[in-house]
C-alpha cells in the first residue's frame, strides 16, 4: 500500500498559527506595526508564491507570453509587471487541460506525494462552474482568516451560528463551516440555502435552537424575517439576533437590522469580502469604519477598469488580489476579481496597519453605461431605500430601443396597492435621475412579484441585472 500525509500531516498546524494569527493575538502582534514592517512582511511571502507559480505550466505560459523572466520579480514592487488573470483564463486553462486545467500545479507531483485535496466549484452565477482546489495549508489559512474576522468584529464564546451559505459543490457553505467550527467555539448550524432548508424550518431551527448569529447573504437573511412573521414567530421577541455578518453590499443596514429587531433591541451588522478563489480579503471591524484588508495574507490592488492602473485612495476601481499565503495548491497572483470597491483614505483608527476598503460596490464586467454614465446594478435597490414603501427587492433590465438607444428599466416591490403605483412611479423616476445623475425608467410591482427574476429564495446571489440588449 502506498504511503502518503494525512491532511494536517501534510503541513505544519502550530507554524501556521504562528504565522496568521487570531483573537488577542491578532491584535498584539499587528497594533502599531508599521507600514514598513508590514511591507516586508508582504515582501517575504509574495516571493515565496511567486517562486511556486514559476513551477506552474499555468503561470509559465502567461508570464512568459506577456515577456516576464524569472528575474525580472525581484520584491512585490515589481508585481505591476506581471500580467492580470481572471476567470476566464482559468476557464481557458480548464477547456485545454480538461477537466481541471494546469494552474493548480499538481501534475508534477507523484500521485503518492500529493497532498489531500479540497475541490469545490463556483456557483456559476456568470456561467459554467469554475474549478476550485485547495491544498491543506491554503485551505486552513483561508478558514482561519473568516474565523479571524467573526472574532474581530466581536463573536461571543459559545455562540449559536446559523449558515445560510450554499453546500453542494459550491464553495461556500463548507468554507464558513470550517471556519466556524476550527476557528471559534460556536455552536454552528450549516442550514444552507431556502433549496437546502425550507425557509419554514430555517426561522424555526433558529426558534428551537436559540441562534443568535445568523451568516450569509443578506437579500435571504432579510427574506427569513419575513418568513417568520407569516409563522407567527416574532424576531426579536421569539428570535433575539445579535449579530448579523454578512455581504451587505450597498444594501440598507437599517432595514436589516429591524427586520430582525425589536424597540429594545437590534443586531449589529457586519460586513465582509472574498470570493471563491480567493477566500476572505476584508472584514468590517468593531469600529464600523470600513474593512479591514487582511495584508499579512492579502496583496490587494485597486485598479482602473479600463486601463488597469492604479487609482488614487477613495477612487473606485477593480479589486485585484494576491494570495500571500497559497504556495502549495493554486497559487492566486494579481486575480482580477471584477468587483469595484475604493480604499477608504482617512488613517486606520483601531492602530491596526492595514488599509480599510469601503466595501463591495458593484462589478465592472456587470456595469452598464448609458449616456456616458456607469451604473452598477447592485447600487440601485440602496438608492430607493429612503421610501417607506420600497419593500427592498428590485431588479434592472437593460434594454435597447429599434434606432439603438440602450436605457434601463428598474423594477421595484412596493408595499402599495396596484391602483395607486402609477401616482408613485415619477416619485421614483426623480430620484434616481438624481442619484444616477440620468433618467431610467421604473416599473413598480406588488411583494413577491420579482421572485421568479430575482430567485430570492433559492439562490445565494439574486439576480440583480437582466440585459435584454442582445
Amino acid at each position: 500500500m502506498s504511503s502518503y500525509p494525512t491532511y494536517f500531516e501534510s503541513f505544519d498546524y502550530t507554524q501556521m498559527l504562528k504565522d496568521y494569527p487570531l483573537g488577542d493575538e491578532l491584535i498584539r502582534r499587528f497594533e502599531g506595526m508599521s507600514r514598513d514592517a508590514l511591507t516586508a512582511l508582504q515582501n517575504e511571502r509574495f516571493l515565496h508564491v511567486v517562486a511556486r507559480a514559476w513551477q506552474i505550466p499555468f503561470y509559465q505560459r502567461i508570464w512568459g507570453k506577456a515577456g516576464v523572466k524569472q528575474n525580472d520579480i525581484q520584491s512585490i514592487s515589481d508585481i505591476h509587471k506581471l500580467p492580470l488573470i481572471s476567470k476566464s483564463d482559468i476557464m481557458d486553462s480548464v477547456a485545454q487541460y480538461p477537466p481541471i486545467g494546469d494552474f493548480h500545479g499538481l501534475d508534477d507531483i507523484p500521485p503518492a506525494r500529493r497532498p489531500p485535496l479540497v475541490f469545490h466549484t463556483t456557483s456559476g452565477t456568470t456561467g459554467t462552474p469554475q474549478p476550485l482546489l485547495f491544498g491543506p495549508k491554503s485551505r486552513e489559512i483561508q478558514s482561519l482568516l473568516v474565523g479571524r474576522s467573526y472574532r474581530f468584529m466581536g463573536l461571543k464564546p459559545a455562540a449559536t451560528v446559523q449558515s445560510c451559505y450554499g453546500h453542494g459543490m459550491i464553495n461556500g457553505g463548507h468554507y464558513i463551516r470550517e471556519a466556524v467550527t476550527h476557528y471559534t467555539n460556536a455552536i454552528f448550524l450549516s442550514a444552507g440555502t431556502g433549496v437546502e432548508t425550507r425557509s419554514v424550518q430555517q426561522v424555526n431551527l433558529m426558534k428551537s435552537f436559540g441562534s443568535n448569529v445568523l451568516v450569509g447573504f443578506v437579500d435571504y437573511i432579510k427574506r427569513l424575517s419575513d418568513v417568520a412573521r407569516e409563522e407567527g414567530i416574532t424576531p426579536g421577541e421569539d428570535i433575539h439576533i445579535d449579530m448579523i455578518i454578512g455581504h451587505l453590499g450597498m444594501e440598507s443596514r437599517e432595514a436589516i437590522a429591524q427586520a430582525w429587531g425589536s424597540a429594545t433591541h437590534q443586531p449589529e451588522l457586519f460586513d465582509w469580502y472574498g470570493v471563491g478563489d480567493t477566500g476572505c480579503i476584508a472584514a468590517e471591524g468593531p469600529d464600523h469604519d470600513g474593512m479591514h484588508v487582511w495584508e499579512d495574507a492579502q496583496f490587494l490592488e485597486v485598479l482602473d477598469p479600463d486601463t488597469n492602473e492604479s487609482v488614487a485612495d477613495g477612487e473606485k476601481g477593480n479589486m485585484v488580489v494576491t494570495c500571500l499565503y497559497k504556495d502549495d495548491v493554486y497559487p492566486i497572483i494579481r486575480f482580477n476579481t471584477h468587483d469595484i470597491t475604493e480604499v477608504i483614505p482617512t488613517p486606520n483608527t483601531t492602530g491596526l496597519p492595514f488599509k480599510r476598503i469601503r466595501g463591495f460596490m458593484g462589478r465592472s464586467d456587470n456595469m452598464v453605461k448609458l449616456r456616458g454614465i456607469n451604473i452598477y446594478p447592485q447600487g440601485i435597490g440602496p438608492m430607493m431605500d429612503e421610501r417607506e414603501e420600497f419593500l427592498g427587492e428590485f431588479i434592472c433590465r437593460a434594454v435597447r430601443d429599434e434606432n439603438g438607444r440602450d436605457d434601463m428599466i428598474v423594477m421595484a416591490e412596493v408595499a402599495v396597492p396596484r391602483e395607486q403605483r402609477d401616482t408613485l412611479t415619477p416619485v421614483y423616476k426623480a430620484l434616481l435621475k438624481q442619484k444616477i445623475g440620468i433618467a431610467v425608467e421604473v416599473e413598480l410591482v406588488g411583494e413577491g412579484e420579482l421572485t421568479p427574476m430575482t430567485q430570492v429564495d433559492v439562490r445565494q446571489k439574486p439576480i440583480r441585472l437582466i440585459d435584454e440588449r442582445f
